[in-house]
């Protein structure tokens, strides 16, 4: 993860998503989703690290808000009133907070649990403050279902429908996937707000390899321009891939070693990334279609073969209609009708 805010690239788009949404009129938490290693983290945190400047440029004050980033994969957030305590000790260690009683002493009291951190947050909108949590590795509460159960996730809601508070939760599928994975019902897993996290676009991928250039004035790059060229060939526009070339390259160097040494040693550490696992899930689409396919495009030709016959049979049902009209008028006898009658009939 990111820590140092003067070596993070890119992620504008996102990070104005971010802002968007939490200055909005109504604001709306957000599921931030990616794969492992895309930068989830480094987002979250760099946005705690500049949210004052960014509401800013929105035309907000910066004292309206207080973020907070929160890894769930703490020891500390293993139980309900953990994670409770663990969000009251993040957010007082802010300036904003420690110097207004208002926001501080109803999180500096004993332990905190669901109701009387709920009241904490009541306080906090009562003074217009929004408190802005983003939780990282989400996946965490799911594996102690009895202390994080439906009511503990339908307290969060009610929280967030009622303005108390905002969350911005990173985590590598949908919630509502895990939702169905848990058997958990409560309405907190319907977020609108999906933000997808992918590889950085070709002018982010190109800043980072150029650093500390691109983000420290006065300082050249620690790549030369031919290995910045192979750390973007190796890396692709994946940010942790790209970060891992650099620093085999830059390791070369330092050693004097051969670019060829370099590449081995990004093989070898790429080959730690954990791989996509195969889901049968994902088979079952297909297999319905495969399925769907031959079934129906029978039905579709029995159907065609009977709307065949259906007008054929109208056409000479028709046709005898009028027949006896016409002899029934005069138009014909009964010997031409006879022979009508048995040509359209053979027909």
């Amino acid at each position: 993860m990111i820590t140092d805010s003067k070596f993070f690239v890119g992620r504008r788009e996102e990070l104005d998503f971010i802002t968007s949404r939490m200055t909005a009129a109504q604001p709306t938490s957000i599921n931030v989703l990616g794969e492992w290693r895309i930068g989830k983290s480094s987002l979250l945190y760099h946005f705690c690290q500049t949210y004052e400047q960014r509401v800013q440029r929105y035309g907000k004050s910066p004292s309206d808000y207080v973020a907070i980033y929160l890894s769930l994969q703490d020891a500390q957030c293993r139980q309900e009133a953990n994670f409770y305590r663990a969000i009251a000790k993040a957010l007082l260690k802010r300036a904003s907070v420690q110097n207004n009683p208002a926001l501080s002493v109803p999180l500096n009291g004993g332990s905190l649990d669901r109701q009387t951190f709920s009241a904490a947050m009541d306080v906090w909108k009562i003074e217009k403050v929004l408190p802005v949590l983003c939780l990282d590795k989400f996946e965490e509460l799911f594996e102690n279902a009895e202390e994080f159960n439906n009511q503990f996730y339908d307290n969060l809601r009610s929280l967030m429908d009622r303005n108390a508070l905002m969350l911005v939760i990173a985590s590598y599928k949908r919630l509502d996937v895990y939702s169905r994975q848990h058997r958990l019902t409560s309405s907190f897993f319907n977020l609108g707000n999906i933000l997808p996290l992918k590889g950085l676009t070709e002018m982010e991928a190109t800043d980072l390899v150029r650093l500390p250039e691109t983000k420290v004035p006065g300082t050249q790059a620690a790549l030369s321009e031919n290995r910045q060229k192979l750390a973007l060939e190796w890396g692709g526009r994946h940010p942790y891939l790209l970060q891992l070339a650099g620093r085999c390259l830059w390791d070369a160097k330092q050693r004097d070693e051969t670019v060829d040494w370099a590449k081995k040693q990004f093989q070898q550490e790429k080959q730690r990334l954990p791989q996509r696992r195969f889901n049968p899930r994902r088979l079952i689409l297909p297999l319905r279609l495969l399925l769907w396919l031959p079934l129906n495009l029978g039905r579709l030709a029995r159907m065609i073969g009977n709307f065949v016959d259906d007008t054929g049979n109208l056409i000479t049902g028709a046709f005898i209609l009028i027949a006896i009209i016409l002899v029934w008028f005069g138009a014909l006898n009964w010997s031409e009708l006879q022979k009508l009658l048995k040509d359209a009939l053979s027909g």
